[in-house]
């Protein structure tokens, strides 16, 4: 996955905080330029301190990642800036918990949008760089939830069950490429609230995400591998 006469980069969406910020740290003590995408730039400041720090090339993109213009601007600014990434990790999340009869459709719209169609604009607008480039993973971080269901998380659970199923479909096109696409289900921040106590810290969530970045065979494509403590 390494690039001639530039940086390793990856990009990495929800990375201001928790899963996303420990991702990005993680691969910038492997050496890893990291494109920061958050919907709003002032939250990347913290982030972006810590990856000047570590000393690796980074930058730092405000982006509603459920809007397909935010998306393509993004994707955009960060290729000029660093060429086909050789990382993508879609992690942005929301979580909305109510009844199913008391869910609105604004709601359950902004759940699906984040966690799901955001994988699906990420993926589309990053692919076609990756494969001229022929190099790249996508790692999505879908869920537990993407196992079950859970009273008060139905609009929740569908998307990140969705995710799974993108990435595997993801994966059938990608074969036979040097491309690959897997999903990582965590128990973490997301369950708070949610009646299952977390079981792991977001720095461990990262580790595994970047195993199956950099580290883990090929032979992982389409995998949707389980962390759930």
């Amino acid at each position: 996955m390494s690039r001639a006469a530039k940086p390793q980069v990856a990009v990495v969406t929800g990375a201001s905080k928790g899963i996303g910020r420990a991702v990005a740290l993680e691969l910038a003590r492997r050496g890893v330029g990291v494109a920061l995408w958050s919907r709003s730039k002032a939250s990347l400041r913290p982030v972006s301190a810590e990856l000047k720090e570590l000393g690796v090339p980074f930058l730092a993109l405000g982006c509603d990642v459920s809007r397909s213009a935010d998306v393509a601007a993004a994707a955009k600014a960060t290729l000029r800036a660093f060429g086909a990434p050789a990382l993508v990790v879609n992690n942005a999340g929301i979580v909305h918990r109510s009844l199913v009869e008391d869910t609105s459709e604004k709601s359950w719209d902004q759940v699906v949008g984040v966690n799901l169609k955001a994988t699906f604009l990420v993926t589309r607008a990053l692919l076609p760089a990756m494969k001229k480039a022929q190099l790249g993973r996508f790692v999505n971080v879908a869920s537990i939830s993407s196992t079950l269901g859970t009273a008060r998380q139905a609009s929740y659970c569908a998307a990140k069950w969705g995710v799974v199923g993108f990435t595997k479909s993801l994966a059938e096109e990608l074969r036979g490429s040097p491309l690959v696409a897997l999903s990582v289900l965590p128990g973490s921040d997301m369950l708070k609230g949610s009646g299952f106590p977390p079981a792991m810290e977001p720095e461990d969530v990262a580790r595994l995400i970047v195993y199956a970045a950099m580290d883990a065979p090929a032979a992982m494509n389409g995998s949707a591998v389980e962390m759930f403590g």
